[in-house]
């Protein structure tokens, strides 16, 4: 078998065995296959894609190429939950402890932002002292004991996505379903869960531009996860703005510890009950959207889940005290308003641009080795379909190094005003 000719028949739109994809995976991870026949080839999937058959064989192959963790020891269903990133979006931070007090465990591995979208690890990193590198008898002894836990993933887990990723990035392919659909999967699947709920975002913040991408990215992923045996099950939201007010890794946390104290924004309140509802039903403690939603609010409304969040907190090193007074996390050098110069309807809110602005205030990483300033970012005051006075406040700036005049009016390109009035838009588009 050559690499070549696997090339040359995926150019020609053709069908690869099982076999051959494994020849592919594994002759990639231990080095046979150099990166410039491996970019040949993820560029012919890129233009003539793969099938349901091929996609579910690349998933399980890259799976297989490392560690795969054996969560077996959790008692309970096990649900874990994946966002395809977005601006804003804190969800795991209180969706997480949630569900996990109403029982249900929780053991999720995630990653790091770079770019425009925040990563969680870097949010959680903003609380002094919390480790997302505890070793796996610890992640499961924590899980049974409080039913949640947030690590990072481990080298040694899906090292052909590590590879296959970078080389992405670099050759123009990373926007292609079967690639975008196998890598987060390999990952989830790698990582034990007995059930996956998947965040799959469109809109100007996220990966997929329209609502139509999402959905094929979505129900791709559902099949990749009937195929291989896993109740897999996918929300469509919104990030044609910002998910809730905060942008920025400490601010977000804040943001995220307000929800679990019944003072979150609605937009983001409602996001993290639909995938609470979604993920109680997967782990079959409730048998309806109804009551699932009655269980998420006893769980705010007596403080078990913002209790499940500090002790879990507490578990990996981390202050505790931060997560019942966040008045304690770091403040900025300076907070500065930036206003509207003119009067109306917000009717578009460029969620790029802004995420875009935090990473340059130190928030996000341009380059992986980037250094993140945990403390800087933004806090809206006017959203999609508010109205705003000339002179009002559009949002805060948490800076430690001012505010240019070229950020300054990035701020202001990204609200868009009309005279006429705007609908708020709906954070969820549908569970599939």
């Amino acid at each position: 078998m050559r690499m070549v000719d696997l090339i040359e028949k995926k150019k020609n739109g053709e069908a690869l065995s099982k076999e051959e994809i494994h020849f592919i995976i594994d002759g990639y991870v231990k080095g046979d296959i150099p990166d410039y026949q491996m970019s040949a080839w993820m560029m012919a999937v890129y233009f003539k894609g793969m099938t349901t058959e091929e996609i579910a064989t690349l998933t399980l192959e890259m799976m297989h190429s490392g560690d795969v963790l054996d969560l077996s020891e959790i008692k309970g269903i096990k649900i874990d939950k994946h966002s395809t990133g977005g601006v804003g979006d804190k969800t795991s931070l209180a969706v997480g402890p949630m569900v996990a007090a109403c029982g249900v465990p929780v053991a999720k591995m995630s990653g790091r932002g770079l770019g425009h979208t925040g990563g969680t690890l870097d949010k959680l990193e903003s609380i002094p002292g919390l480790n997302i590198a505890i070793e796996e008898k610890d992640f499961i002894k924590q899980v049974n004991e409080m039913h949640f836990s947030i690590i990072g993933q481990t080298g040694s887990l899906v090292p052909a996505d590590k590879k296959m990723y970078a080389l992405r990035d670099v050759t123009g392919t990373v926007n292609s379903i079967p690639l975008i659909a196998s890598s987060i999967m390999s990952k989830k699947l790698a990582a034990g869960a007995d059930g996956i709920l998947l965040d799959v975002k469109y809109g100007d913040g996220a990966f997929m531009k329209t609502i139509e991408d999402a959905r094929i990215l979505a129900k791709t992923m559902i099949e990749i996860g009937k195929h291989l045996g896993k109740d897999t099950r996918a929300t469509i939201s919104n990030m044609n703005q910002p998910l809730g007010n905060a942008i920025g890794n400490a601010l977000e946390v804040k943001e995220a510890i307000a929800t679990l104290n019944g003072e979150g924004p609605e937009d983001f309140t409602s996001l993290c009950f639909e995938e609470g509802e979604t993920m109680l039903m997967m782990a079959h403690v409730a048998s309806s959207r109804e009551e699932a939603k009655e269980m998420l609010h006893k769980v705010i409304e007596d403080k078990s889940a913002l209790n499940v969040f500090k002790k879990m907190v507490e578990a990996q090193g981390g202050d505790g005290s931060y997560i019942t007074d966040p008045s304690k996390f770091k403040e900025v050098k300076e907070v500065i308003e930036v206003t509207s110069s003119k009067e109306g309807y917000i009717e578009d809110l460029e969620a790029l641009t802004l995420g875009l602005v935090s990473m340059k205030l130190g928030g996000g990483r341009a380059t992986v080795d980037d250094v993140i300033d945990h403390s800087v970012g933004l806090v809206l005051h006017k959203k999609i379909g508010d109205y705003v006075k000339q002179g009002e406040s559009l949002l805060s700036v948490y800076t430690n190094t001012g505010l240019s005049d070229e950020l300054r009016e990035e701020i202001i390109s990204a609200y868009h005003l009309t005279s006429q009035t705007v609908k708020k838009p709906n954070i969820v588009e549908e569970t599939l």
